[in-house]
């Protein structure tokens, strides 16, 4: 077998089960391509532009339906759109066996909420100061980890009190733009393998569509993401040890 086949075949797959789950797969992409000897960092540059790529057709289906509040995510957005890339740049810097607990950390945190975390609206909090330190910190660790930060961002601002559905909104158009500076940001510094990103961007795509087709069957996304929440305690205990 190809590897190239391969590595379709393996975004083709995660990509069907995170997005019956309603989340991107650059998460578990990202460790799983590592495992089978790519880069770290290219295999976080692919990772980045997996999720941009399956993530952005959200985005610009949110400002047709006119559902985004430009308001409220605008300080959120630009903070990510800045800091993510500077995140990414960082990662030059520091240590890859740090970065590599950092992320398995990221993993057990993201997995422990798929598997707990429970979507509760309290008030309309609005505090913009809130999302321009949020996205200064997520972006920067999002952009060293090579991923989105939607993980970060949609337990963070719900925990603090915003309305869940205007997070997922806000959420669902900032993260693909922070994901795609990061992309360019590591693409300026890594050996990139163009056939690995369009085969993994065509796995990725094709997988996204058939996930969405087989929610119609209506399959417990609870149990989902449970599934979903073992496999990426799995990658992060791979990664520590």
């Amino acid at each position: 077998m190809s590897i190239y086949l391969l590595y379709f075949l393996i975004t083709l797959l995660l990509s069907i089960l995170f997005s019956l789950a309603g989340a991107g797969a650059g998460i578990a992409a990202i460790p799983i391509l590592h495992f089978l000897g790519i880069d770290f960092n290219l295999a976080k540059a692919v990772g980045l532009f997996v999720g941009f790529s399956t993530t952005a057709t959200s985005t610009v289906m949110n400002i047709k339906r006119k559902v985004l509040d430009v308001k409220f995510v605008l300080p959120l957005a630009l903070m990510l759109f800045i800091f993510a890339p500077i995140g990414a740049q960082l990662s030059r810097f520091v240590d890859k066996g740090i970065v590599k607990i950092l992320f398995a950390i990221f993993l057990i945190i993201s997995a422990s909420m798929m598997m707990f975390f429970k979507r509760k609206a309290k008030t309309n909090y609005q505090k913009p100061w809130i999302l321009v330190v949020l996205g200064i910190v997520i972006g920067l660790l999002a952009g060293l980890l090579g991923v989105g930060g939607g993980n970060m961002l949609l337990p963070t601002l719900i925990l603090l009190g915003y309305e869940p559905k205007k997070v997922a909104v806000a959420v669902s158009f900032a993260v693909p733009l922070s994901a795609f500076t990061s992309f360019l940001s590591y693409a300026s510094f890594v050996k990139m393998d163009w056939t690995l990103l369009l085969v993994a961007t065509m796995g990725a795509i094709l997988g996204g569509y058939i996930g969405n087709y087989l929610m119609h069957f209506k399959l417990s996304q609870a149990q989902i993401k449970k599934v979903i929440a073992v496999i990426l305690y799995l990658l992060a205990i791979k990664m520590i040890f």
